[in-house]
């Protein structure tokens, strides 16, 4: 079966296991367009932040199609090596709220572990694709700066894995960092920011799920999927193998001009992600990050697409509309 037989049918490849495939993802512009039937025109764009998607991501892709609401996800183009105003490098604040190597210490009772600085995805509106990962990661001391940083401040209660995306890890290293903190009395919750059961869905593999089961805390999983047609049959499956092994699931996303800034979409999406068993958490308004000006939506119509999803949805799966600024003490609504 070739690509395109497997875009029509929803079926994702199976080369081997996550990391087989994450070695066979795509990686540039014209490739990407070319497995799509694409003719790769204008794909000669040298982005600073590389392509990177997956198989199973890139089956779920219209062929033909320049215009499908995944490729606009992960396609460079030529505007991001504009600048506008109002955008930057770090446009929420992150490297002003480093509080340790690999901890962002934002909001009062819990703080941020960047544990890597690898994604299974390149998604061009990534607010951290500057991030200074080479000075800030967590694991680089084997956790202990950051393992020692949240041990002194008995107010934080929650610890979220988040970077990159934490499962890039290996299962090995998370359970050493999470042996490490389970020494630490004071934290009650661990929650997870991850892509990868959407854009890789066999990452969440029995070892990861042993992982999971052993774990002596509440387990939140904030997944992120901005589309309808990110999911599929196997992320349904990687979805119910989280919940049975005890997570609690969220998924957030983010408001995307071109890709989801429809009354249309956003309900699809929202009720999407419930079939599969997340519930609809934040819609980010754009991080403004240097590049990804093209995303933005105002906030006229951010609003007037919440009042559709209340009238259209019931309450619990009506996400919250918010804006992180920096400096700001916890997610700003905008109501």
């Amino acid at each position: 079966m070739n690509m395109h037989s497997l875009a029509r049918t929803g079926a994702s490849p199976k080369p081997g296991d996550w990391r087989d495939q994450l070695k066979q993802a795509v990686r540039s512009p014209s490739e990407l367009l070319n497995r799509l039937g694409l003719d790769p025109v204008g794909a000669g764009v040298s982005p600073r932040f590389p392509v990177l998607v997956p198989a199973a991501f890139l089956a779920r892709m219209q062929p033909g199609d320049r215009q499908d609401p995944l490729l606009l996800q992960v396609l460079p183009d030529a505007s991001e090596t504009q600048t506008a105003p109002g955008f930057s490098d770090d446009p929420v604040g992150d490297c002003a709220s480093s509080a340790a190597r690999g901890v962002l210490h934002k909001y009062h009772g819990r703080v941020l572990l960047v544990s890597t600085g690898a994604c299974a995805v390149h998604c061009r509106y990534c607010f951290r694709q500057a991030f200074p990962y080479a000075s800030e990661l967590a694991a680089r001391s084997r956790w202990q700066s950051a393992v020692d940083y949240i041990a002194a401040d008995t107010s934080i209660e929650e610890v979220i894995l988040s970077g990159g995306d934490p499962l890039m890890l290996s299962t090995a290293r998370l359970t050493e960092l999470t042996d490490q903190l389970a020494g630490i009395r004071h934290i009650r919750r661990l929650r997870i920011h991850t892509r990868l059961p959407v854009v890789l869905p066999d990452r969440v593999d029995e070892a990861l799920i042993a992982w999971l089961e052993r774990l002596p805390w509440p387990v939140v999983m904030v997944l992120h999927a901005n589309h309808a047609r990110e999911f599929d049959r196997d992320v349904d499956g990687a979805l119910s193998r989280l919940q049975r092994a005890g997570a609690y699931l969220l998924n957030q996303a983010v408001l995307l001009a071109g890709v989801n800034d429809s009354a249309e979409a956003l309900t699809a999406l929202m009720r999407r992600s419930f079939e599969a068993g997340a519930l609809p958490y934040y819609l980010h308004l754009l991080d403004p990050v240097s590049g990804a000006q093209r995303f933005d939506c105002d906030d006229t119509r951010a609003r007037e697409l919440m009042e559709t999803l209340r009238r259209e949805l019931s309450g619990y799966l009506v996400p919250r509309l918010v804006r992180e600024r920096a400096g700001a003490p916890y997610k700003i609504p905008v109501l």
